[in-house]
C-alpha cells in the first residue's frame, strides 16, 4: 500500500535564518500562563511520526531522547531520521524547541521528543506499515503522547488496531484533521487517521480565531488550534512560517504535556487517556462555529481562569 499515507499539504509561508521571538500561536494558546504555574513538559515524551527531524537544530537541542526510521530513505537505516522536506522539524519544534531566549520556543519546551520516522523523500509519503510500525514502537517505548500531521483517504483496518492499542495504554494520539475543507460545514471531508473516534482530531484556525478555508469538517473534529503563518524550526538551523492543520496538531500535543503534569500534580495519580481528554476539553473555548468544524472549540490552556472569573464576577453581581 506504499503511496496511500502522505504528509497533509501545507504552505511554506516565509523562511528566515535567524528569529528570536515566542511564535504567536504558542502564545494564543496561553502556554506561558501553565508554565508560570512549573509545568514545561519536564518527564512527559512525545512522540513525533512524521517525515524525520533535523537533530543538530539548536532549538532542539536535549529536547530529542530517541530516534528510529520505519521508512526506505537512507536504504532504511534504522538510525538515520534526516528530514529531507522540513515538515517533521516543524512540528517537533511547536511540540517542544527550547526555551532559551534565541530562536522560538514550543508549547511544551521541557519535553522530550521521540522522532519516528514514518514518512519518506522531499514529498513525505510511505506505506500504510510504516506508520503502524511507528506507532507500535511508540506504544513500545511507553510514550505519553503520539502525534501525527499525515493522513489518507482510506480506512486501514491494521492502523486503527494499533491506534486503539495506544489509547489502551493511556497514550493520547492527536491528528491533523486535514487541509481539504471547502470552508462549508455541512460536507464531510475524511482523513485517515484522524477520523477514527479513539484520536483527537484538531483542525485550524488563524489568528483572529476564524476557521481557516482549508480545514476539514467532520462529526470527529475534536478542537481547533492555530494553523495559519506558523513560526517553528525547519532544517538547517533555520526557521520557517507554514499553514496547514499539520501545525495545529501540535499545538495539542505539546498542551496535552502540559495538562497531564498540572492535572497529575493536582490529582495526586496518573490519569487515563479519557481523563486527559476531559481535561483537554475543559481547556478549550467555543468560537461560534459548527461543531463539525471546531468541535469543542479552540484550545485554551487558562479557560478554566476565565470561567472562574467570570463565576466570581457574576457571584459579586447576585451579592450586589
Amino acid at each position: 500500500m506504499k503511496g496511500t499515507v502522505r504528509l497533509i499539504p501545507y504552505v511554506k509561508e516565509e523562511v528566515m535564518e535567524t528569529v528570536s521571538e515566542m511564535p504567536a500561536g504558542v502564545d494564543l494558546v496561553q502556554a506561558p500562563k501553565i508554565w508560570k504555574e512549573g509545568f514545561k513538559g519536564a518527564g512527559i515524551t512525545v512522540a513525533v511520526l512524521d517525515t524525520g527531524c533535523d537533530l543538530e537544530h539548536e532549538d532542539l537541542k536535549g529536547r530529542i531522547v530517541g530516534k528510529r526510521n520505519f521508512t526506505d530513505d537512507d536504504n532504511g537505516a534504522e538510525d538515520n531520521v534526516t528530514d529531507y522536506n522540513g515538515h517533521g522539524t516543524h512540528v517537533a519544534g511547536t511540540v517542544a524547541a527550547n526555551e532559551d531566549g534565541k530562536g522560538v520556543v514550543g508549547v511544551a519546551p521541557e519535553a522530550s521528543l521521540l522522532i519516528i520516522k514514518v514518512l519518506a523523500g522531499e514529498q513525505g509519503s510511505g506505506q500504510y506499515d510504516w506508520i503502524v510500525n511507528g506507532i507500535q514502537y511508540a506504544i513500545d517505548l511507553g510514550v505519553d503522547v503520539i502525534s501525527m500531521s499525515l493522513g489518507g483517504p482510506a480506512d486501514h483496518q491494521p492502523l486503527h488496531d494499533v491506534i486503539k492499542q495506544a489509547v489502551a495504554k493511556n497514550i493520547s494520539v492527536v491528528c491533523a484533521a486535514g487541509n481539504e475543507g471547502d470552508e462549508d460545514a455541512e460536507t464531510n471531508e475524511f482523513s485517515y487517521p484522524a477520523c477514527y473516534n479513539e484520536v483527537i482530531s484538531v483542525g485550524a484556525i488563524d489568528f483572529d480565531r476564524k476557521s481557516s478555508y482549508f480545514t476539514n469538517s467532520n462529526n470527529e473534529v475534536d478542537l481547533v488550534a492555530p494553523g495559519e503563518k506558523i513560526l517553528s524550526t525547519i532544517p538547517g538551523g533555520d526557521y520557517a512560517k507554514f499553514s496547514g492543520t499539520s501545525m495545529s496538531a501540535p499545538h495539542v500535543s505539546g498542551a496535552l504535556a502540559l495538562i497531564k503534569l498540572l492535572e497529575e500534580s493536582s490529582f495526586d495519580r496518573k490519569l487515563s487517556e479519557c481523563e486527559v481528554y476531559a481535561q483537554l476539553v475543559k481547556r478549550t473555548i467555543p468560537l461560534g462555529y459548527p461543531k463539525s468544524l471546531e468541535g469543542n472549540g479552540l484550545l485554551y490552556l487558562s479557560a478554566p481562569d476565565l470561567l472562574m472569573d467570570y463565576l466570581q464576577q457574576k457571584q459579586f453581581s447576585l451579592s450586589v
